[in-house]
Order: structure tokens, then sequence, then C-alpha cells
């Protein structure tokens, strides 16, 4: 039994070794469908109106904004583990490719949301990733 399982073992590590080998590094990835994630700190006196208006109005973007092909959300639900350092909500847009995210920016109807998302809060962290 050890040796079966041992076997098996080194078929599944020489099977992802052999997938690794063949993929090009992250780094060298340009193409792909690109994921805009966004981690939201809302600061301490914000209101659960205006929390429950940021969320409603970021899933508007999704219809007014044609580059975007993909959007979900949600709120941690690991908060008190301290592992969030105060980030409560996440979201994730998703884009054909870069040129996609590009025109995301400055688009009128993301400048508008940044203005109404602004004021409630009190950090947010953005990362941006090819897909793989």
């Amino acid at each position: 039994m050890t040796k079966t399982i041992l076997f098996a073992l080194c078929a599944m590590t020489s099977a992802i070794v052999s997938a690794h080998e063949t993929q090009p590094p992250a780094s060298e990835v340009t193409e792909g469908a690109v994921r805009h994630v966004v981690l939201v700190k809302f600061k301490e006196d914000a209101t659960e109106e205006q929390i429950a208006h940021i969320e409603a109005e970021f899933g508007k973007l999704e219809d007014k904004i044609e580059t975007i092909r993909g959007y979900e959300w949600g709120p941690a639900f690991n908060g008190e583990s301290g592992r969030t350092k105060g980030y409560t909500h996440c979201f994730v847009v998703t884009f054909d490719d870069k040129e996609g995210l590009a025109a995301y920016g400055p688009h009128e109807e993301h400048q508008k949301f940044v203005k109404i998302l602004l004021p409630v809060v009190e950090d947010v962290l953005v990362l941006d990733y090819v897909a793989q």
C-alpha cells in the first residue's frame, strides 16, 4: 500500500512539473482575461445604508461599461480573524484583456462611481492580473 501511495505521489509530482514547464512564467503572460480585484476598507463611521449603496452602484457598472465581461463581489466573513486587515468587501471585475481594463479606469461611469465611493472609504487595495 505504501508503494502505491508513493508511486501515485511521484506520478502527480511529475505531471505538475511537466505542466509547469510548458507554461510561460507569470511575468511573461500578457494575453488573456484580466481580473481587476478591489478590496475595500470602509470608514468606521460609514453607515449600513452607505455601504449598501456602494454595493449596489458597483454592481450597476457591468451594465454601463461595455468592456466589463463579468462581475462578482462579496463581504468578508472572516473579519474577526484579523487576516483581512480591516478590508470588509471584495469586488472582482473581469475584462477580455488589458485594453478593456484600460478603457474602464477613465470611463465616465466609473469616475462617477469613484466619487460616490471615496467619501466612505478608508482604504482601497487594487490588484490586476491576467488570469492563467
